[in-house]
């Protein structure tokens, strides 16, 4: 039998990040000593009272359909919480949840771009953002940064890019691979380029609350009513809250986006898990203690793995301002990302991320969302490795 697959699904590349996970649990399931870099979630425990309220869902039997676009107790949660961190006033009809962050991302694309159209992501980027990208038939248009500028995007660069096809600017702060974070200057800037120039911004903000030394996460949205006009924000639970096997996430969009995404999410996956949603609602309107015992430790393992890692010969890495995650530069070693995560994990059995999967081959991702014992065992493993090549 000659099975035909579409274009669009031909067109894709597997996650890579899930991919080497997945290696990692397999060679430890073999006995291995493996220290895992890879994964992009939290090792602490949800919050008790999350995990109180799903279970209560559960033996209420809240366990049937919600409407698509997620119940209006979690809509109208997102809504408060919009008003209460960034002072946006949304309707809960302009509130769509998901079956995660990533979904909503998918949706926003899906909604809003088709063939022809032409979105611009900044490198290093999400490696899912230009899979999304091409599902929908659209093109990804790539904007390089490096380490030197902190791996941003100049207004300059975004209004080069900009054709009369642009459809999406994708704005991801703080970053997944990088950790950078732009300022509020920086974030108006770029604003006001995708206003003047009528393109919209899908602004992920799934690292909002994980950010250090004193920095200000700032959404595009807040600047004006210009840019909340041109701004799609995605958001869910997964990192702030460590939900990221509970599958919800949530955007905020202009009405008509709203509808045409619930119109998608209804005809793709219906609603999202009905006694999740109420550990939803309990994770937004609950007590937000954990967070500040979570940044404090993740903080701790920032400033130890990137005074570590730029002490290895051959390694340079710029420190991360959010997110858990260190991008260092590899260069010098001789190896591309590929080869030098392959070689790292078969002869150090430490995983980390080859850059390649999120657009830059002279660097790694490694995630210190993991034990400071994992953390000084596998950098100990990384600096006796690089040696090798140095």
């Amino acid at each position: 039998m000659n099975y035909l697959i579409s274009r669009r699904a031909a067109a894709l590349s597997p996650s890579l990040t899930l991919a080497i996970s997945a290696k990692a649990k397999q060679m430890k399931a073999e006995g291995h000593d493996v220290i895992g870099f890879g994964a992009g979630e939290p090792d602490f425990d949800t919050p008790q009272h999350i995990k109180d309220a799903a279970t209560s869902a559960l033996a209420s039997g809240f366990t049937k359909y919600t409407p698509s676009s997620g119940t209006p107790e979690l809509r109208q949660a997102v809504v408060e919480k919009f008003k209460r961190d960034q002072g946006l006033t949304f309707k809960p009809s302009q509130v769509i949840v998901s079956c995660g962050g990533k979904h909503s991302c998918c949706n926003v694309i899906m909604a809003t771009c088709q063939e022809g159209d032409e979105v611009i992501i900044p490198s290093p980027y999400w490696l899912s953002y230009p899979e999304m990208v091409k599902l929908a038939g659209a093109k990804p248009v790539i904007l390089p940064t490096s380490d030197k500028t902190e791996f941003k995007v100049t207004p300059e660069q975004l209004r080069a890019a900009i054709t009369s096809r642009t459809r999406l600017f994708i704005l991801n702060s703080p970053s997944n691979p990088t950790g950078s974070l732009y300022n509020r200057a920086e974030i108006k800037a770029l604003g006001d380029v995708c206003v003047e120039k009528g393109v919209l911004i899908m602004s992920d903000e799934i690292y909002e609350k994980l950010v250090y030394d004193g920095a200000e996460h700032v959404s595009v949205a807040t600047l004006s009513p210009a840019h909340l006009e041109h701004t799609i924000i995605t958001n869910g639970l997964s990192k702030a809250y460590s939900m990221t096997g509970w599958r919800l996430g949530y955007l905020a969009a202009p009405e008509p986006i709203a509808k045409a995404i619930d119109a998608i999410q209804s005809h793709s996956t219906s609603n999202p898990t009905s006694f999740a949603q109420k550990g939803g609602v309990a994770a937004l309107n609950g007590p937000q203690d954990h967070l500040k015992t979570w940044l404090a430790e993740y903080a701790k393992r920032r400033g130890y793995a990137h005074q570590r890692l730029n002490s290895v010969p051959g390694i340079s890495c710029v420190n991360a301002k959010g997110a858990f995650y260190l991008f260092p530069n590899i260069s010098k070693l001789g190896l591309k990302s590929t080869d030098f995560c392959a070689k790292l994990l078969e002869q150090q059995k430490v995983a980390a991320v080859p850059g390649i999967a999120f657009g830059a081959d002279d660097y790694i991702r490694i995630s210190y969302a993991t034990s400071m014992t994992n953390i000084e065992k596998g950098l100990d493993r990384i600096e006796k490795f690089a040696r090798t090549l140095a």
